[in-house]
């Protein structure tokens, strides 16, 4: 069985500080895009789960992938058969994006009816937290305002549809841990998160923030040259998404040109908003 996870950005997030658990409080909106990568399950007569990937290499860091957890996560409940796994890597990686998340989410999406199995939506949803603070938000791939660490999901009355996205990710991988290293927690919600999305996107430049901004532009001015591009190509909001290294801008109508020749070296993808 195959599934196509798709990634997210984050218009806005402000980081409130550190929880006695050693994650963080957070408050940001996430958005579905349509960017996807490619998961293929199939059972297994192994007594061994065997995980495979192409497209883009996922770096080595010593943790099994979420793929693998998703699995393990999962089997302690039900009794199910060891799988094969090949996931196609398309989502760049260290770009707060998601794309370890999304996959995370797929592959317990896809055993669940692969198997059939009988899984209630908050089963699922407390196994998706237990992998991941972005995890759970993938089962639904709806905007939503997203509180605590990340697992609080609100919902949120906003409609993109019919608006231009372009995506542009700098080679950099910028990890989670290097992101969060050189933050300095605002302490502060995005003011009126259910009233600001209801605003012409054109006012939320100077509402919507993303508290990683500050240290990462200094340590990182590529990443700011590349915001500061997108409102030069007209985009009414621009922004980083999460802690990575990916910028994005909202544009009203078709993007000019031709957006690769204004992003050279960089990974683009652009695409007409349907939420």
């Amino acid at each position: 069985m195959i599934g196509f996870p798709n990634c997210k950005i984050n218009l806005g997030l402000r980081i409130k500080g550190k929880r006695d658990d050693g994650f963080h409080d957070v408050e940001t909106i996430m958005y579905p895009l349509q960017l996807k990568e490619s998961i293929e399950i199939v059972p297994s007569e192994k007594d061994f789960i065997e995980f495979t990937s192409s497209g883009l290499p996922i770096p080595e860091n010593g943790k099994i992938n979420l793929c693998e957890e998703a699995f393990t996560l999962l089997s302690t409940n039900y009794k199910i058969p060891n799988v094969k796994i090949h996931l196609l890597k398309k989502i760049p990686i260290g770009a707060g994006l998601g794309g370890g998340s999304s996959d995370a989410a797929f592959t317990l999406l896809i055993l669940k009816d692969l198997f059939k199995l009988s899984v209630s939506d908050e089963e699922m949803y407390q196994m998706s937290s237990r992998l991941g603070s972005d995890v759970s938000f993938f089962l639904k791939n709806q905007p939503v305002i997203a509180k605590g660490k990340g697992d609080q999901l609100i919902h949120c009355d906003l409609s993109l549809k019919e608006k231009y996205l372009v995506l542009v990710v700098n080679p950099l991988h910028i990890s989670t841990a290097e992101a969060y290293a050189g933050l300095k927690p605002s302490g502060r919600e995005i003011t009126n998160a259910e009233n600001l999305t209801a605003l012409p996107i054109e006012k939320w430049r100077d509402l919507m923030i993303n508290d990683f901004e500050d240290h990462i532009f200094v340590k990182y001015p590529v990443i700011r040259t590349l915001k500061e591009k997108l409102y030069a190509l007209g985009a009414d909001y621009a922004s980083m998404s999460g802690s990575g290294s990916s910028v994005f801008g909202i544009f009203s109508g078709p993007p000019p040109g031709n957006i690769r020749e204004y992003f050279p070296g960089s990974f683009t993808w652009q695409e007409k908003l349907i939420i």
